[in-house]
């Protein structure tokens, strides 16, 4: 194994692990805001709250083919401290929502099994407003392989339209 292998391994597994890190602290973050939702201590004021996460954005041009780059939005609906209704959408970083178009190269299928990825994420994603309306708690809310960094953006931004929320 020639040296410049061995660099290019390790900058790789460097980037995972600060990856792997920030998804981590991001979750704990979100979920320690949201324990009042499903009988934690912190009350909320009814209402509907929207909040966006932050910007994700490859950390490398090795990271190209992951397609995680952009953010999400969430709305949640509160009433009597508990959701009862939540959207989330994912938008790529200037702003397009990714949908049934995210994936594709002006328009067209340039590469099969990105968009399969892409379009993986995409229907992960989804799943996780209906998760947290029907669980009531968002620490109870499963990641869907493909789309884990939309469950980050989609924790990030519920924690903060919770923190809103709080009386």
């Amino acid at each position: 194994m020639s040296a410049i292998s061995s660099c290019k391994r390790r900058s790789g597994m460097e980037i995972i692990m600060k990856k792997a890190i920030a998804a981590i602290l991001l979750t704990l973050a979100a979920s320690a805001v949201c324990t009042g939702c499903g009988g934690g201590s912190k009350t909320y004021k009814d209402g509907t709250y929207t909040a966006q996460s932050s910007l994700y954005e490859s950390m490398s041009d090795e990271d190209e083919d992951e397609g995680g780059e952009g953010y999400g939005v969430v709305t949640i609906t509160l009433k009597d401290n508990t959701i009862t209704d939540c959207e989330f959408t994912t938008y790529m970083p200037d702003g397009t929502v990714k949908d049934e178009e995210y994936g594709k190269e002006d328009g067209e299928i340039a590469n099969q099994d990105y968009y399969n990825k892409a379009q993986r994420a995409v229907k992960g994603s989804r799943t996780y407003a209906e998760q947290l309306v029907e669980k009531g708690n968002l620490k109870d809310v499963e990641a869907v392989s493909g789309a884990t960094i939309s469950f980050e953006e989609f924790n990030e931004a519920v924690g903060l339209a919770l923190k809103d929320a709080e009386e």
